[in-house]
């Protein structure tokens, strides 16, 4: 007489492949995300770039609420232009406070941002990741993504 032997580690060992392999599509789902050029996107607010960092100022939980995950349109001057391999990032600051914002430009945007230099006055459009507030340096970052120039 054949007696089956019960083993419940199968079902844990086929239960944890699923969650990894729903892992893995989850992860590629993610890091393969296209996202629409930000020229061809309706900017929900229109803002000056001083006006914008001190409402950040202001009440930086408030503006979060509001301009996180938003698209923006900031006008203002250029601070600084830091360019990388693949990268730049514009840079419009604050000169009383020393808080300022920074705009990570899209690939396809790079020659644009390559363009501008410090003093030039810009109108950028990108999606806004919020601000932070450095108790040690006592400013304001507010940090864009996908950025483009508004044209």
């Amino acid at each position: 007489m054949t007696t089956k032997i019960n083993k419940p580690w199968k079902k844990w060992l086929i239960a944890a492949f699923a969650l990894l392999l729903a892992g893995v599509a989850i992860a590629w789902y993610i890091f393969t995300e296209k996202f629409t050029d930000t020229n061809a996107v309706k900017a929900d607010y229109t803002v000056n770039a001083m006006d914008f960092i001190k409402e950040f100022q202001q009440n930086t939980r408030q503006a979060n609420d509001k301009y996180s995950e938003k698209i923006i349109v900031v006008n203002g001057a250029v601070s600084s232009v830091e360019m990388a391999d693949t990268t730049a990032n514009i840079k419009m600051t604050d000169s009383l406070s020393g808080s300022y914002i920074i705009f990570a430009f899209q690939e396809q945007h790079l020659a644009e941002a390559k363009a501008l230099k410090a003093g030039d006055k810009v109108s950028i459009k990108g999606s806004c990741s919020g601000g932070v507030h450095s108790e040690i340096l006592d400013v304001d970052n507010i940090s864009f993504k996908r950025c483009a120039v508004n044209k």
